[in-house]
């Protein structure tokens, strides 16, 4: 992998769409309401992250590129809360105008018990009004030449219209700028001109026509929307079936997914357009481009929510040997992130502990048998010197960076720490698993950690253990022979 990632740094894309707040209402539910047959929840805490075009604007400054944004909000809290948040990300906020008379888009998700129990949705879809059009197409010609890459965020609420994208496009191509659209609805006549739209299977076979139920009708359905739509380049992304790019005159290439194990696809187009958009602007050209794309998107669905993905993390998953520090990978602050958008999904996660000096059987049925328990497997291995201090001189006899390579070849391990001993009781508080595993040479009562994970409603399980083994036993047996 040659490629200079601090060329994204150098990079400046305007995005164009629908600004949203994602809205998160976590609590507690212990009783029902008198007034209705409806739960009544204890509101603890309150999250707050950018949706919609939002999104791909935190995927681009995630990646270290400079952002400008042209939007529509509401007035009040909302709007403000939104343009601080683009503010705090470093985001040109120039180009938000507000309407008195239009919601700031914003999704409420309440959460209890890690449990979805509601969703509030606060939105306008009218389109925006004449005043407003004009002022956005006034600042575009003036946003524009400064740019790389231009990015068109449709969710159809009303900003990204017809005449908008055509006004767009022909700003863009007096200054020789590159378009790429990730599109809504049927028609996507609306694209025409655009340098390159990006629909999902679903969203490609609604506005085809064409029932995609293989490669052939995928190919069907691409090859007509090339021909009659009048978009210039076609990347229909297919989830777990990878992605398919369509140029004029040329056959199609698919492109195989990336993804190990998919949790959640929320965000994934906006993660897509976002990496096409700032490796284009880095100077790639469009197979490579759509390469990095389909990496990061295979990042994103082993994630929860809509997650941006990290330099790192793409840097990893295009090199040739991605195991030299696998991303499974990850130190506590990144899975305290990480948690909490699992326990948002409602995922169940699991964690084990020990020094796995030496991998044997016996480790082998307690991480299976730990996965078999929850959704998520964390795996959390003592330092070096831990273990030395633990086992003894001449311990461990393969290093931490060595335990972690061997504990990410497995696949029923998720994520893996690394931790000193002293360390373990924020590990528990931080991640707060929903079940603690041991092997059953252990008692209850004796596991380190139990009363933290009790005292929020977690629990122990103690796997049954039968075989006589231990690394201990292996390497005083290599020693003696």
């Amino acid at each position: 992998m040659n490629f200079d990632f601090s060329k994204f740094s150098n990079c400046h894309l305007l995005v164009i769409g629908d600004l949203m707040i994602d809205e998160y209402v976590w609590g507690n539910v212990d009783r029902i309401s008198p007034e209705a047959p409806v739960q009544v929840v204890s509101v603890k805490n309150e999250e707050y992250t950018l949706g919609g075009s939002g999104n791909v604007v935190k995927n681009l400054v995630t990646l270290g590129a400079k952002v400008s944004v042209l939007g529509v909000t509401g007035t009040g809290p909302d709007a403000k809360l939104l343009r601080n948040i683009l503010s705090e990300l470093g985001v040109d906020t120039r180009g938000i105008f507000e309407e008195s008379w239009r919601l700031t888009t914003k999704k409420t998700r309440i959460i209890a018990e890690h449990q979805q129990v509601l969703r509030i949705d606060r939105e306008t879809k009218n389109e925006i009004s004449p005043p407003t059009f004009e002022s956005l197409i006034e600042l575009a010609k003036t946003i524009i030449p400064e740019v790389d890459v231009i990015l068109i965020s449709d969710y159809g609420k009303g900003v990204v219209t017809r005449s908008l994208i055509a006004k767009l496009i022909s700003t863009a191509q007096t200054f020789d700028k590159m378009t790429i659209a990730d599109p809504k609805g049927l028609d996507f006549s609306k694209y025409s001109g655009v340098s390159l739209i990006t629909p999902n299977k679903k969203e490609a076979s609604l506005a085809s026509g064409i029932e995609i139920v293989d490669d052939q009708t995928l190919k069907d359905a691409g090859n007509f929307l090339i021909q009659e739509v009048g978009i210039q380049n076609l990347l229909i992304t297919c989830g777990k079936d990878g992605m398919m790019f369509f140029e004029p005159d040329r056959e199609p290439v698919k492109v195989s997914t990336r993804a190990r194990e998919v949790y959640d696809v929320s965000g994934a187009g906006d993660t897509v357009i976002a990496v096409l958009g700032i490796s284009l602007a880095a100077g790639l050209a469009f197979h490579e481009a759509i390469r990095f794309a389909n990496a990061a998107a295979g990042i994103v669905v082993g994630k929860v929510g809509t997650a941006p993905v990290t330099r790192k993390e793409l840097e990893q998953a295009l090199t040739q040997f991605p195991e030299n520090k696998d991303s499974k990978y990850k130190t506590l602050n990144e899975l305290s992130e990480l948690c909490k958008r699992l326990q948002k999904d409602r995922k169940r996660i699991v964690l084990t502990n020990g020094c796995f000096d030496l991998l044997h059987v016996g480790h082998i049925k307690l991480l299976s048998a730990s996965k078999e328990l929850g959704d998520v497997l964390i795996v959390a291995i003592d330092d070096d010197e831990s273990v030395s201090r633990l086992k003894g001189a001449g311990r461990p006899v393969i290093n931490s960076d060595e335990r972690v390579r061997i504990l990410s070849a497995m696949d029923n391990v998720d994520y893996v720490l690394v931790f000193s001993t002293h360390e373990l009781d924020k590990i528990i508080k931080t991640i707060r698993p929903d079940v603690l595993t041991k092997g059953s040479n252990y008692k209850s009562e004796a596991v380190f950690g139990r009363e933290i994970v009790e005292t929020y409603g977690g629990q122990i399980e103690l796997i049954p253990i039968t075989e006589e083994i231990s690394s201990t036993q292996i390497i005083n047996n290599i020693k003696n022979k």
